[in-house]
């Protein structure tokens, strides 16, 4: 997949997540602090955790709030092109939903 291709993908996952969901997700500094904190796990480690049938490069991830627990919401692009939107419990890198 070109570099092109790839932007142009993410933009345009980034448009469908509308602003309801950029509320709840937490910034950089907040980020560093939950992990640091325990509350979540390193993205590095979540990514190297996935199931063989979710990896891919993950092309979007960002921790967010939801309902009183953190969770990692990546997009991610197989080999084959396929886009994969998953919810990962943060806190033990647990897959909760994958679409």
């Amino acid at each position: 997949m070109t570099l092109t291709r790839r932007l142009a993908l993410a933009l345009a996952l980034a448009m469908m997540a509308g602003p309801a969901c950029a509320q709840a997700c937490l910034s950089p500094p907040e980020r560093r602090q939950a992990v640091q904190a325990g509350q979540a796990v390193p993205l590095g480690q979540i990514t190297r955790q996935l199931r063989p049938e979710h990896r891919g490069e993950v092309v979007r991830a960002r921790l967010c709030r939801s309902g009183g627990n953190l969770v990692y919401l990546l997009t991610v692009v197989d080999r084959r092109g396929k886009v994969m939107r998953l919810r990962l419990d943060a806190r033990s890198g647990h897959l909760d939903q994958a679409r």
